[in-house]
């Protein structure tokens, strides 16, 4: 059921190489928030992009997206990458040089920070990955101080930072990220906010801005180039300022991109932010993501589907759970309602919306949702098997194929 591949999109709109068109959510992995082909964003790519990409020297362009972004996040120096992995390894680095420590305490509760082996190693997925990264990893619990205060207490003098991100599936209770800083703090460690995804969709200066609590460093990426690959490393200076060239403590590589400045990628970042800044394209994502909620709970309730089915998280980047006859979580019950929605022609691997989503779209989307839930409820009463057309999706993090 699902198309193989996608031959161009627009706005919220994909068409597959058949021709099929289907609304799109959670785009580019949440990257493309204003919509695909956004034309003030594809604009400002092709009109830099004909000056040449990449130079020897620095360019212009890359102060201006600096200043840019420091406009807008509240930190005092900035490096660009192209993707998320690079900068939160950066910044891992950044806090070992600073502190002088080896071990990183993560967020358990949070799916992904990097590729690199000091994250890799602390998944079932760590074929080949480096041994001596396998010990590195503390983690803790979301909103659960204690827990980090343990991983502290184990660890005495050994932790570099705290890593984690502000959000993801539930609000931080109050208080709880100022609390996590001082620990952190308290403990001679750095606190690294990794906002791939609030930033740019929780509010215009950040989740840190909306939370009240200011990191050390921070990373940025996702919808900050509207799908063009941009990242950013953004912190205090003196932490920062061990990864440049003007100092005199200990030099740290810190990154080397080949590709990292490229003019029309910063561009695209400028394009961007620039649009962020004149538009409430924060206000439209919650304006429609409560929308979409509202409208999917009514169809729930309708299919007296509550017990199987959910949506969760801010209304700017909601996620749906999908349970299983006994009530348990089911990736059978997730692939099956996934085929029907492509089969009403909505891609929905999320319920997370872009700018370019509106009420024709959400209203679509709630109409396949309640078309897809009486297959689902189907389902439940005569077995899954019956109703799934291929096999079930598996979970990201597991040992074999």
């Amino acid at each position: 059921m699902s198309p193989g591949f996608i031959a161009r999109g627009k706005g919220c709109r994909v068409w597959d190489l058949d021709g099929n068109e289907f609304i799109e959510y959670g785009s580019g992995l949440r990257a493309v928030t204003l919509g695909h082909a956004f034309e003030p964003v594809v604009k400002a790519a092709q009109n830099q992009m004909v000056l040449g990409s990449n130079y020897n020297r620095p360019a212009v362009i890359e102060v201006t997206c600096a200043e840019r972004m420091l406009s807008l996040i509240d930190a005092d120096k900035v490096k660009f990458a192209k993707d998320g992995s690079t900068v939160t390894t950066a910044a891992i680095k950044l806090a070992r040089s600073f502190t002088g420590r080896d071990k990183v305490a993560l967020c358990g509760d949070q799916p992904f920070f990097s590729y690199n082996d000091w994250f890799m190693a602390t998944t079932p997925v760590d074929a080949g990955v480096f041994s001596g990264d396998r010990e590195v990893g503390v983690k803790f619990s979301y909103n659960d101080l204690p827990s980090l205060e343990r991983a502290f207490a184990d660890n005495p003098g050994q932790i570099a930072c705290v890593i984690m991100e502000p959000s993801r599936t539930v609000e931080p209770n109050e208080g709880y990220l100022a609390a996590v800083k001082e620990m952190a703090h308290r403990n001679g460690s750095l606190l690294i906010l990794d906002e791939m995804i609030t930033g740019f969709r929780y509010h215009l200066n950040g989740a840190q801005a909306l939370y009240g609590v200011k990191p050390d460093l921070a990373a940025f990426g996702k919808a900050l180039a509207n799908g063009f690959s941009v990242s950013a490393l953004v912190g205090r200076a003196d932490v920062m300022d061990l990864g440049g060239l003007y100092h005199d403590a200990e030099r740290v590589f810190l990154l080397s991109t080949t590709h990292g400045a490229e003019s029309h990628a910063l561009a695209a970042a400028i394009a961007t932010m620039d649009f962020y800044a004149s538009t409430d394209v924060i206000g439209v994502l919650h304006q429609q993501g409560a929308r979409l909620r509202s409208g999917l709970e009514q169809v729930v309730a309708d299919a007296r589907a509550e017990k199987f089915f959910g949506c969760g998280g801010r209304d700017c980047n909601m996620f749906f759970y999908t349970k299983d006859q006994d009530g348990q979580p089911s990736q059978t019950f997730r692939t099956l309602f996934m085929q029907e929605m492509i089969r009403h022609g909505v891609l929905a691997p999320s319920f997370i919306v872009s700018y370019a989503h509106g009420d024709e779209d959400i209203d679509k989307t709630i109409e396949a949702v309640a078309k897809s839930l009486r297959v689902y409820m189907r389902a439940i009463d005569e077995g899954v098997d019956r109703y799934l057309t291929g096999p079930s999706i598996k979970p990201v993090y597991r040992k074999y194929n």
